[in-house]
């Protein structure tokens, strides 16, 4: 089918339908939702046999509705109305939830169901439960639909009995932590459902801000501090007391309208406010007994070592460059024999960090050291000549993300992880961790050519019949732990290790013949320096469009075929 993806942005689960749909063998285009007349004529441009909104913010205008078909993909079960379905569910301690296939019909989310997917909810934050379970559910109501579409089947009004319900805007004063009298779990419901935005609005030292990113602590507190007062950091973030425990704060945004507004680590944005808040520093490998949160974590099981490193939306920056090849490097120094670089299970890396860069007085500079912290940590997994490296990648990655992966001996992939594999979505920028070393080792040339320029992601299964990952396992988080692990264990017990080795230092040597590192790095970072430094501010422009979240005035055109494409009827 010809079909137009109507969006207010190209976030994760569009990417993910988007993905689906054309290996699938549909034409998609994609348009932004800036206005009416735009939609307009996006319709009357591509000719849509059906038009699919994965991710809208608003009504679908009547004259689209009116005279096509439009599927609207609602994160909420059949009867659920309203533009904070998931923040309610989690607000209100849902035990399922499910994702419905509507048909517009001019009311929000009132229309006939096409199709609904339930799944069981589980704690987490709504950007978490967003990237997995309504992803996949998603995936799945999409796919029900145009397969009864193409029974010539209709859909049916929802019935009375529904147990979804028109529900308002989440606002803030529902999601509003009493510090006083919320225990524990009831803050966490209430940060998880502000997950990614809009964050919950509190005052900590003094400063409105909005808080993001929260995680239990589960060791001892003292039962003496106020609740709602913050008695610790660590890397970055805040311990703030509850009535009965202890929560993690990670990220802020300032709402005293000063900048800089976008989210940053939580003790950046209270800088000074923190003075005498002890540090609570733990390193990767220390043994704990309860849950605490850090960002990088090392533990061994056998003889495999695995460094889980969850950084808040794959971002990295310098000093977590720098923290982790220190992790790399300790681990390299431990008896094992396969090291397993685990990331995090939302996100494997997205490269270097655009909000720290954004915040930082000379964002040029810090683009320059924090990419230079990249690639020494991609030397120092390149450089482990004792162990087998493993990437497993049970989150997405994009840009420098996807490189450093590559960097390891073997590379597996979660089925439904989605890469992007390009930085020129990025203000044109060229890029460095190696890729041009990296890349050519696994793809033929045509499609790192594709890949690099086509700006678009690609799933798992693809990524490996291209040769870019090396396998893909089970698409569930469980699942794909326990085959990793099996499979660590079985490469670390193989006969072969030692030939393995062998084999891996002759080809590394082979190829600092051919050409050192050094040069690609070089050459790479000369590329890299136009843009951080040159004539051009494309890729200032668009970094700070990113971070701040400017609003689109047009959609890419990489996405917008109808736009660069001769279309009409068949």
């Amino acid at each position: 089918m010809r079909i137009l993806f109507l969006t207010h942005s190209f976030n994760s689960l569009t990417q993910r339908l988007y993905d689906e749909l054309t290996q699938n063998g549909h034409e998609v285009a994609v348009e932004f939702d800036i206005n009416d007349r735009v939609t307009e004529e996006a319709v009357a441009l591509w000719q849509p046999e059906l038009i699919v909104a994965p991710f809208l913010k608003r009504r679908i205008p009547d004259s689209v509705w009116q005279r096509h078909r439009c599927i609207v993909i609602h994160p909420g079960i059949v009867g659920d109305r309203g533009p904070s379905a998931l923040d309610w569910a989690l607000l209100e301690g849902a035990a399922d939830w499910g994702v419905t296939a509507i048909e517009a019909n001019g009311e929000l989310d009132a229309g006939a169901v096409w199709a609904s997917v339930p799944f069981p909810m589980r704690l987490a934050t709504k950007s978490s439960l967003y990237r997995n379970e309504v992803t996949e559910a998603a995936v799945q109501s999409l796919r029900l639909t145009l397969e009864r579409l193409a029974a010539g089947e209709s859909p049916r009004a929802p019935p009375v009995s529904a147990r979804g319900r028109a529900r308002p805007l989440m606002r803030q004063t529902d999601r509003a932590i009493d510090w006083t009298h919320d225990g524990t779990d009831t803050v966490l419901r209430k940060l998880h459902a502000a997950d990614g935005m809009p964050g919950v609005l509190d005052q900590v030292l003094g400063l409105p801000v909005h808080l993001h990113g929260a995680h239990p602590e589960g060791g001892p507190h003292s039962p003496a501090a106020m609740p709602g007062a913050v008695i610790a950091q660590r890397d970055g973030a805040i311990l703030r007391a509850t009535r009965d425990a202890a929560v993690w704060i990670t990220h802020m945004r300032r709402a005293d309208g000063a900048d800089p507004a976008f989210k940053l680590p939580a003790a950046m944005v209270l800088g000074e406010r923190l003075a005498g808040v002890p540090e609570l520093p733990l390193p990767p490998d220390t043994l704990v007994d309860t849950p605490t949160w850090r960002e990088i974590r090392y533990e061994e099981t056998d003889a495999v070592g695995w460094l889980h490193f969850a950084f808040h939306n794959g971002a990295m920056g310098t000093a977590q460059c720098q923290a982790l090849a220190s992790a790399v490097r300790a681990a390299k120094a431990r008896p094992t024999r396969v090291i397993v670089l685990a990331g995090g299970p939302d996100f494997w890396s997205n490269g270097i960090h655009l909000n720290l860069i954004e915040a930082h007085p000379q964002p040029a500079d810090e683009s320059w050291r924090n990419i230079n912290a990249m690639n020494d940590l991609v030397l120092e997994i390149l450089f482990t000549d004792r162990q087998l490296t493993v990437a497993a990648m049970a989150g997405n990655a994009g840009a420098g993300g996807c490189f450093l992966a590559l960097a390891a001996d073997h590379v597996w992939a979660r089925r439904g992880v989605l890469l992007n594999p390009h930085y020129k979505g990025m203000g044109n920028l060229y890029g460095s961790e190696y890729w041009t070393y990296l890349l050519p080792r696994r793809v033929t040339p045509e499609a790192a050519r594709r890949l690099m320029d086509n700006r678009l992601p690609i799933n798992a299964s693809r990524a490996a019949a291209l040769g870019l990952v090396d396998t893909t396992l089970d698409g569930n988080h469980p699942a794909f732990a326990a085959a990793v692990a099996s499979r660590a264990q079985a490469l670390a017990a193989d006969p072969g290790f030692d030939a393995a080795l062998q084999a891996k230092a002759q080809r590394r040597a082979a190829d600092e013949a051919a050409k050192p590192l050094a040069a690609y790095r070089a050459e790479e970072l000369e590329r890299m320096k136009l843009n951080f430094y040159g004539f051009d501010s494309s890729y200032h422009v668009a970094r700070h469009a990113f971070v701040t979240k400017l609003p689109r005035s047009r959609t890419p055109l990489w996405l917008a075929k109808h736009r660069t494409q001769r279309t009409g009827p068949r």
